[in-house]
């Protein structure tokens, strides 16, 4: 698939500023981690804090997979009838430890979905953000022009 620049092109890429304001339009992606060889997805509602990306987890298989690898995946998008669009942030997920950090993420508002105690926040740091729009239509045919 051929990646255009201009406004009417099926797919646009989107500079790092609009993918951060996409990403701080909604609420729930999914984190990627890998354990024991096996790609693991988990959804997670979020908030971005600061270009980071903010989630918080309780004990278990998230948490455990993130602790042990340092390099995730986040990704999270949007769609309506004429247009979507995907951010994938990658880079570093850490813990959070001190009470600084702590206070500051508690300052995101960031609550969980369902009825469980979940006390840790996460921090993912981007080393990289990609983010695309996709504009739907008709599939093209042989000689590139819409059926």
């Amino acid at each position: 698939m051929d990646v255009k620049t201009s406004t009417d092109a099926p797919v646009t890429v989107l500079s790092d500023s609009e993918s951060w304001d996409l990403l701080g339009s909604v609420s729930l992606g999914r984190l990627v981690t890998t354990v024991n060889g096996w790609t693991e997805i988990f959804p997670v509602n979020f908030v971005v804090q600061k270009n980071t990306v903010l989630f918080r987890t309780a004990e278990g298989t998230k948490l455990l997979t993130t602790a042990l690898n340092e390099y995730v995946v986040f990704e999270a998008d949007d769609h309506n009838l004429a247009e979507g669009w995907s951010v994938v942030v990658r880079g570093k997920a850490r813990l959070l430890a001190t009470s600084t950090e702590i206070a500051e993420a508690r300052r995101a508002s960031l609550y969980p979905w369902i009825a469980t105690q979940k006390e840790r926040f996460v921090r993912i740091t981007p080393q990289t953000v990609t983010g695309r729009r996709f504009v739907f239509g008709p599939e093209p045919d042989a000689t590139g022009l819409s059926s």
